[in-house]
């Protein structure tokens, strides 16, 4: 018997909230911040373990001690709180501790304004790694989403053994729609499998598929050993061995290796289109309309809404390698993402429809592609 229509007035804060505990998160350490607040104030509510920090550095190190000791954390925040965040995540990337931060974007440079939205921290997650490593980086943009890609930061976050950043925006996580909860995937619950052997734990002994088992600390059987110096695989501080070099290069590989298993994205396909719009996040939802109406008027147009955005799959080359124009449509000035797939000096047939203080809107690309 099919499940009636349930439909609820609710925001993405609370789905994401919802979503990632179901999905397996069982801590929420946070600091509050604008857009992040109902995030914060959901979390305090639902979460079985919650603790308001003083600080955001404070914040991920308190994180990195939870997951350390076995524990799954998620933290929600925006750009000045992240900034601060920085230098503990690339703790917690070189320990390889399993978390999930909510990075809910608003208006820079700085403070910037706290209650205006945008798309502007994309350049920034993709360089935040010292030696360009990457953490994957997922990006809602739909209520859906917000359900199904906040249990994949969960599910990513244990199974790579690695921070985890759920892009979003001030509109999305502080705007209520009405939504059918009763049409929204079902969550499945990613639990951390942890060393069971009777044999010594190696911490940072990889698997084919570049990842280490994990083990907690405080276990009854085991050393741990974790560290965010460059360490060999049984987490021994070494300046710069041939053990200890090619554990560091294994972490750059890691999130690329597994890509595959994390790779989300939206296609539609028109088969005689030659333009092909490209979007992600709150600007997803113009980009689909501005399609709609411009196939409704005889204007062929495809559209890929990327929601795995770092690392880049290479699904996305394929796709755009078959369009003569590609329309990039994010709300920043500078074109982040179309500049991480094409760099700095954009070929020709690569267009970008931005924005500042404002969303992008449906004519804005729909006159673009007229």
């Amino acid at each position: 018997m099919e499940n009636k229509p349930k439909v609820v007035l609710t925001d993405a804060s609370r789905l994401i909230i919802e979503s990632l505990v179901q999905a397996g998160a069982d801590s929420f350490i946070g600091y509050p911040i604008t857009p992040a607040n109902l995030l914060y104030y959901y979390a305090s509510k639902r979460f079985p373990f919650m603790m308001p920090a003083p600080d955001e550095i404070t914040t991920l190190q308190w994180m990195s001690g939870l997951s350390a000791a076995g524990r799954l954390p998620v933290t929600a925040t925006s750009f000045p709180g992240f900034a601060l965040m920085i230098e503990s995540v690339n703790m917690a990337f070189m320990m390889e501790l399993p978390m999930v931060i909510v990075l809910a974007q608003r208006l820079g440079p700085a403070t910037g304004t706290a209650t205006c939205g945008a798309q502007g921290d994309l350049s920034l997650l993709n360089g935040m790694i010292s030696g360009g490593h990457q953490l994957p980086v997922l990006c809602i943009s739909d209520f859906n989403d917000c359900t199904s890609l906040s249990a994949e930061a969960v599910k990513t976050a244990v199974a790579l053994r690695t921070p985890v950043v759920l892009l979003t925006s001030k509109e999305m996580v502080m705007t209520s729609r009405s939504i059918d909860i009763n049409e929204l995937e079902p969550i499945e619950t990613s639990c951390i499998n942890e060393y069971s052997s009777e044999e010594p734990y190696i911490p940072y002994l990889a698997g084919n598929n570049l990842v280490a088992e994990f083990l907690h600390l405080g276990n009854n059987k085991h050393q741990v050993r974790i560290t965010a110096s460059t360490h060999d695989n049984s987490g021994i501080l070494q300046h710069s061995t041939e053990e200890a070099l090619a554990n560091t290069i294994r972490l750059d590989k890691k999130s690329a290796h597994n890509l595959e298993s994390y790779t989300h994205f939206d296609y539609y396909l028109e088969p005689k289109a030659d333009t092909l719009v490209v979007s992600y996040g709150i600007s997803a939802a113009a980009a689909i309309e501005a399609c709609e109406l411009a196939n409704e008027e005889g204007k062929q147009v495809s559209l890929l809404i990327s929601k795995t955005l770092l690392p880049v799959p290479p699904v996305y080359r394929d796709i755009m390698s078959k369009y003569k124009k590609i329309v990039f449509c994010e709300e920043n000035l500078n074109a982040q993402y179309a500049r991480i797939l094409f760099g700095e000096f954009l070929p020709s047939h690569i267009q970008h429809i931005g924005s500042i203080g404002k969303m992008i809107s449906p004519s804005d690309i729909l006159n673009e592609l007229r």
